[in-house]
């Protein structure tokens, strides 16, 4: 299975239709001004301080998704701290990654990898893609995203996000609506054919939004909540783009209730304005944590440790939220907008990443039965 959507993808075209994403965050896309460059806490002893890998050090491959979007200025800051160069081999989103790790499983396509979420963590543990390696000292707000039990020997936490509802808030004032609260109000009448939302087999966020619904009506009860989300008019599109992008009333369309996350809000702050008029309402969320991993039978073990650890120093962290969207494991100060208007949940709903990896392809296809009627 193959999702098509990534979240860096989406977020540039909404930045380039909407022209709001300079705007808001008052600066490039790559982040603003870089932090002095850090040391990781388990570099290699033989660092250097050159632009250039030494020959005994080289390059590292990282496996990532299309969203892996740091800065050019802080890989070259990893190699100049370790002479290590950072060659970046970026395909498809958290599932495909996946597959494409499995399936090149004992011949790995690169050092390290970046990417895998806790959808699709414990099909990759499972497969044995993965060397096991962890970062020492880990900080307790980095271990607070660990995955359980052994796995997390494995797969070190670098980022999350949450995939929420939005709904448009200047839309329900206009119209003099309550907006809803929770997964269980779009199904009711007074929401009729006013919520969209991405696919579960087309795009990572929906596969979210499918987990979530697991997790807040059970396994035996998702199934009739989606007919009656159906019912009331619920439209699906293949990806994060057409919904948020084309469909969502604060893009021209005519939907004011959306799937999208809960760092977007602080997107749609009007030009000239101070607040903005869309929220993510926080009791409907699926967190989704990114995890970074050494490959088993990497070429460049040692190398790939280094980056691992890399990924959780504060340049790193701190370059996450506007580079890539999402929130950072470490305490790092957000981006002002970010602490001001990018609330997280603060009881997301969950499920256990093991019962995902057993039931999430026939999740998938209960939800396309039911969805395409």
């Amino acid at each position: 299975m193959q999702y098509a959507d990534t979240r860096h993808r989406g977020a540039v075209r909404l930045a380039a239709g909407l022209g709001l994403m300079l705007a808001v965050s008052g600066c490039t896309l790559l982040g603003g001004e870089e932090e002095p460059a850090q040391t990781g806490p388990n570099l290699p002893e033989n660092a250097q301080s050159t632009s250039q890998p030494s020959p005994q050090n080289g390059e590292v491959v990282l496996v990532t998704h299309e969203s892996f979007n740091l800065p050019e200025e802080v890989l070259q800051n990893f190699t100049e701290q370790t002479g290590y160069e950072v060659v970046v081999q970026a395909s498809g989103d958290a599932g495909a990654l996946t597959n494409q790790l499995v399936l090149t499983q004992g011949s790995p396509i690169g050092d390290a990898v970046f990417g895998i979420d806790n959808t699709f963590a414990s099909r990759a543990v499972n497969e044995g893609v993965l060397s096991a390696y962890s970062p020492s000292d880990l900080p307790p707000e980095v271990s607070e995203h660990a995955l359980p039990g052994d796995a997390a020997t494995y797969l070190t936490p670098v980022d999350y996000g949450d995939v929420c509802i939005n709904v448009d808030d200047a839309w329900f004032e206009a119209e003099g609506i309550e907006p809803p609260q929770t997964l269980q109000d779009l199904t009711d009448p007074t929401y009729q054919d006013l919520f969209v939302t991405s696919g579960a087999s087309s795009s990572s966020p929906g596969l979210a939004f499918l987990i979530a619904t697991v997790g807040e009506f059970g396994q035996d009860g998702w199934q009739d909540y989606w007919r009656d989300l159906m019912a009331n008019g619920a439209v699906i599109t293949s990806g994060w783009s057409d919904s948020y992008g084309v469909d969502f009333t604060f893009s021209g369309g005519d939907r004011p209730i959306v799937l999208s996350y809960a760092s977007s809000p602080p997107f749609t702050i009007p030009e000239g304005g101070d607040e903005p008029t869309t929220s993510a309402l926080l009791d409907t969320c699926f967190r989704q944590v990114e995890y970074a991993g050494v490959l088993e039978g990497a070429a460049n073990p040692e190398g790939a440790q280094a980056l691992v650890d890399f990924l959780l120093t504060d340049e790193v962290q701190a370059a996450i939220p506007d580079s890539m969207y999402v929130y950072p494991v470490t305490d790092v100060a957000l981006p002002e907008l970010w602490a001001q208007w990018a609330d997280v949940a603060q009881e997301p709903i969950e499920v256990d990443p093991e019962l995902i990896e057993e039931n999430r392809e026939d999740w998938v296809r209960e939800w396309a039965d039911i969805t395409t009627g």
